[in-house]
């Protein structure tokens, strides 16, 4: 019997497989230890109406919004996401409250023998702690984000009243396709019959999957961008003022976000489809929640690590965008801003496509190359290699923090320093900087 909550989470850390560590090698490449979890359970993914997103980037922030809509609607919302960033309790909140560690102590202590008996990954045992804690909380609704992928992913085993889908780009190659028509199906995964689905990003390339496989599922499928365009972004201090154009009356609203990454404006428009879907089901959601939702979001999930600042002197802002196009959007919010010299703090795993990714990145800020604490990592040397092909130069340091303080040193006023290129980098130095 574990009597504390670090004796459960090193249980759950030392014991079983984890992505995050291990990588591919701890991916189930099918639903079998959920669905025994769940059975054993008394299956609680049926005791609670959801909500499913998937998606390479943005699947996060529109579960977050989401979240904070229908909690601000007056719902019991539970929201499921991964991987966290400081606390492994971000994993699972009901109305933004993370789970309490009396609640994960007494999960672990109950099920110890089902987990030893079904050898589930790390994920798998999340996922069912998630389920378990909505089903016992009555939530109304739970948003649940998906971990990798759709298709095989552990919490596909869920029936939504609504399939969210993000965007699609390339991330994870190794397991869910070296093209993006394959992570597109992978990823479409997550329809089932006669769900609707809202994919947030019309791509003419692989539109056909999605719709294809609405066909074959009876789904009715909708395309936010068909129906919304954002025609214009403008931050506003800490968040971000976007322009909304409904394609088919002409009608321009402002939407107020408490986000302020630009790519958000494209999360925003499949936000806004979703919650029309959820409407048409019977959902009571006025246009003044989707207002305070989106402004609040934030306070009421407790969403970090999104083109968050986390400083102003020295200025430093943080953003977990880690692939191909996350390096795009942030390359991008660079370039809205005004500063005198950029200081990158950087790590990457040694799965992730670095090919696609330095060459995107301004050639003339200073990097520091660092390795997250975790076997997965790519040594900050062979990463500090890797980038001087695309004429990226810095020094490599032994740890993130160490990094952290040589970019605070080298800083002069009206420098920035910018923290990323991969979610374990920034949660270090947002662990640094909550504990400060």
């Amino acid at each position: 019997m574990m009597k504390t909550y670090d004796e459960v989470i090193e249980y759950l850390f030392a014991r079983l497989p984890m992505f995050t560590r291990d990588g591919s090698s701890a991916f189930k490449k099918d639903l079998h230890n959920t669905i025994e979890l769940c059975k054993a359970l008394g299956n609680p993914h049926h005791k609670f109406k959801s909500i499913h997103v998937a998606g390479t980037n943005g699947k996060g922030s529109t579960s977050h919004m989401l979240a904070s809509i229908f909690s601000a609607a007056g719902y019991k919302t539970g929201l499921y996401t991964s991987p966290h960033l400081v606390d492994f309790r971000e994993r699972i909140r009901v109305n933004g409250a993370m789970i309490s560690q009396d609640q994960v102590i007494a999960f672990v202590n109950t099920h110890k023998e089902l987990i030893e008996s079904v050898e589930p990954s790390f994920f798998e045992v999340t996922v069912a702690l998630a389920f378990d804690c909505f089903a016992k909380e009555d939530v109304d609704i739970a948003i649940v984000e998906v971990g990798l992928g759709g298709r095989l992913d552990s919490t596909n085993v869920i029936v939504p009243e609504l399939s969210v889908i993000t965007n699609i780009g390339m991330d994870h190659m190794n397991m869910l396709g070296n093209t993006l028509a394959e992570i597109a199906s992978e990823k479409a995964g997550i329809m089932k019959c006669n769900v609707p689905a809202v994919v947030s990003e019309r791509n003419e390339t692989i539109a056909h999957i999605f719709e294809d496989k609405a066909k074959e599922m009876e789904v009715s499928l909708r395309f936010a961008t068909d129906e919304r365009r954002a025609v214009e972004a403008s931050r506003t201090g800490e968040g971000l003022l976007v322009r909304v154009e409904d394609l088919s009356t002409g009608r321009i609203e402002e939407w107020e976000m408490a986000l302020s990454g630009l790519y958000q404006q494209k999360n925003l428009l499949g936000v806004l489809t979703a919650v029309d879907v959820m409407r048409l089901r019977g959902w009571s959601i006025a246009d003044a929640h989707v207002r305070e939702g989106l402004q609040t979001v934030k306070a009421r999930t407790g969403l970090q690590g999104r083109w968050q600042t986390l400083a102003t002197d020295p200025w430093t802002i943080c953003d977990t965008g880690h692939n191909e196009d996350g390096i795009r959007e942030v390359v991008a919010n660079l370039q809205q801003l005004t500063y005198n010299s950029l200081h990158i703090i950087i790590g990457a795993m040694r799965d992730k496509d670095l090919a696609h990714m330095l060459p995107q990145l301004p050639k003339d800020a200073v990097y520091y190359f660092s390795s997250p604490d975790m076997p997965r990592a790519m040594s900050s040397e062979d990463l500090q290699a890797a980038a001087s092909d695309y004429r990226l130069s810095g020094d490599a340091y032994n740890s993130v923090l160490e990094a952290l303080t040589a970019a605070r040193s080298a800083y002069t006023n009206g420098d920035l320093i910018f923290v990323g290129g991969s979610t374990f980098v920034v949660a270090e130095v947002l662990k640094e900087h909550t504990s400060a």
